[in-house]
């Protein structure tokens, strides 16, 4: 079913791709805005290329520094950014005073140098003001020159983890030990910061590697660093996001080749391995590139995602005169088709985006992203919602919305709010346009005023999972719970799918968590959909026609253990 599934794809997408003009289907997935959805940015810091562009070696050059980072964050939340991806581990340097490896250079000007203050901690603070998520990027293998000051600190404390190619060194994947000091970083990043997630950067053998193994040892060797990790940072803080940025194309389709350039053969990455046996919470494989090389390298990391999330990243620096000067069409494309499929995604590199090329911080601010969104939860770690604030004020002079804090029912270790408001009540909180606030860390919010205004506030733990909300208008609602005759036949690993008779004219249907985030999407065609690589759990059928428009068609469950 799945090859099935994939050529009909295939088919519609290179119809939609090959279109003069967006179909309904594309023009309502830009129009309409998703209230759960990734959308990310990598902020790098190797040479100041996206930031720091002044150096701190002073007072008044540190708050420089600082305002520019600030200046940065407001512009992303204008766009609809919800995730930073900000390099913290650059070349064997640090941003932070690492007890392991030396500060880089791009600070203070001076690699070794401390700026005067501790920049991981300065950004988590001013992303979480922002109630945006901040993902430590650690960039693993490559060491930069190897007379540079994290390959030369490397080398003189741990010699044998050190391999030299051409004019840069690199961990060597090979040494069980390079698993265990990468996993050492990524501990210390999570036990000393509030982060939300450790991003993995270059977890592959560098592409000039002499690899004199076979490439199934060759994955393992990669996997062994992935485990060895995620053991470190889950055992610390569950709730901390793991993912990666892999080659874009996985491997050669049935259909389209990869070139040679992918993943799972070239580079002994298994990322979608590391999905399926839950070492990653997301991926965000570097599809930088178009047309054919993009859309089914897309739709395959998707389809092999396990219910987790899937962000491609977008090479929006493609646009650039200076490179290959891509018209802003093939990035709005690429952004129309992964929201329809249920992806977020992420912009490479920050720059681009805030300088605007060829109009795409427009499109985002004022089209694409313009109402903001919640991160999908992490159901498959923890998925019992948190209880709602209570004590709902409303200070209609002071413009200030309060409320008494919930309790929360997992092991994170405070609940954060998110806020709505609508000029009808009760206030509905499945639709993004009424997101007046994400991710509060505190009780108490300045709140947009008028006459009639209705709000809502509801807690929200670590893992994502929202609670019912508090309405000024009224009651919390409690929880529905479906009785089992309302289900959909399902066996675990076949979904059967309502008659679509004479009257439902739809192209898709839509698979999503009890939270509203969409899991996945299946061809509305036949009498069944294959929902085998699903988690268990409780998931919403709904279909989309044509024009856009969904319909809920029932609940269903994926339960595959005959004894439960």
């Amino acid at each position: 079913m799945k090859r099935f599934s994939l050529s009909i794809i295939l088919v519609t997408l290179s119809l939609l791709v090959s279109a003069q003009s967006p179909t309904p289907l594309l023009q309502n997935a830009l129009c309409s805005s998703p209230k759960r959805e990734v959308r990310a940015v990598w902020l790098t810091t190797i040479g100041g290329l996206d930031w720091p562009k002044t150096y701190a070696h002073t007072a008044y050059t540190k708050e420089k520094q600082q305002e520019e980072l600030r200046n940065l964050l407001d512009q992303y939340q204008r766009a609809g950014i919800n995730t930073i991806l900000l390099q913290t581990r650059v070349r064997g340097t640090m941003i932070y005073p690492s007890t392991h490896e030396p500060w880089d250079g791009c600070l203070s000007g001076v690699p070794g140098r401390s700026p005067g203050y501790d920049a991981l901690a300065f950004a988590i603070d001013e992303c979480h003001r922002r109630g945006m998520e901040l993902h430590a990027w650690v960039v693993t293998i490559p060491l930069g020159k190897w007379n540079g000051l994290g390959c030369k600190t490397m080398r003189r404390k741990l010699p044998a983890l050190v391999r030299r190619i051409g004019a840069d060194g690199y961990m060597n994947p090979e040494k069980p030990q390079t698993a265990d000091y990468l996993a050492t970083i990524c501990e210390e990043i999570t036990r000393n910061y509030d982060i939300d997630g450790i991003h993995l950067d270059y977890i592959r053998y560098p592409e000039n590697w002499p690899l004199r193994i076979n490439r199934t040892e060759g994955r393992r060797n990669i996997t062994r660093i992935v485990e060895a990790i995620h053991a470190k940072v889950k055992r610390l803080k569950p709730w901390v996001k793991m993912s990666c940025s892999p080659i874009g194309k996985y491997d050669d389709l049935p259909r389209y080749t990869s070139r040679g350039w992918n993943a799972y053969t070239k580079v002994c990455q298994d990322a979608q391995g590391w999905l399926k046996t839950g070492l990653m919470d997301q991926l965000y494989p570097m599809l930088y590139f178009k047309d054919n090389n993009f859309f089914p390298f897309a739709i395959n990391w998707k389809e092999e995602s396990y219910g987790r999330m899937i962000v491609p990243g977008l090479g929006i620096y493609f646009m650039s005169p200076s490179e290959r000067n891509w018209p802003i069409d093939v990035i709005k494309q690429e952004l129309n088709v992964v929201r329809q499929y249920g992806m977020g995604h992420a912009y490479f590199r920050g720059k681009f985006l805030t300088d605007n090329t060829k109009g795409i911080y427009d499109f985002a601010e004022n089209d694409f992203t313009r109402y903001p969104a919640l991160v999908p939860a992490m159901t498959w770690q923890h998925s019992t919602p948190p209880m709602p604030p209570t004590r709902l004020r409303l200070d209609s002079i002071k413009a200030t919305l309060s409320w008494s804090g919930a309790k929360d029912r997992s092991d994170a270790p405070y609940l954060v709010y998110n806020v709505y408001a609508s000029r009808q009540a009760p206030v509905d909180i499945h639709d993004a346009r009424n997101i007046v606030a994400a991710r509060i860390p505190s009780t108490s919010t300045r709140v947009p005023t008028a006459q009639g205004m209705a709000y809502a506030v509801t807690a929200m733990d670590r893992y994502g999972n929202e609670s019912e909300p508090l309405q000024t208008h009224q009651k919390p609602i409690k929880t529905t719970h479906f009785p089992p005759a309302t289900l959909l036949p399902c066996d675990g690993l076949r979904l059967q799918l309502p008659d679509k008779g004479q009257t439902l004219d739809a192209l898709f249907v839509l698979i999503e968590s009890l939270q509203g985030t969409m899991v996945t999407t299946r061809v509305y065609q036949g009498k069944y959909a294959d929902v085998s690589k699903l988690p268990e759990g409780m998931y919403v059928l709904r279909s989309i026609n044509r024009k856009g428009y969904r319909h809920r068609l029932g609940h269903f469950m994926v339960k595959r253990n005959p004894n439960l």
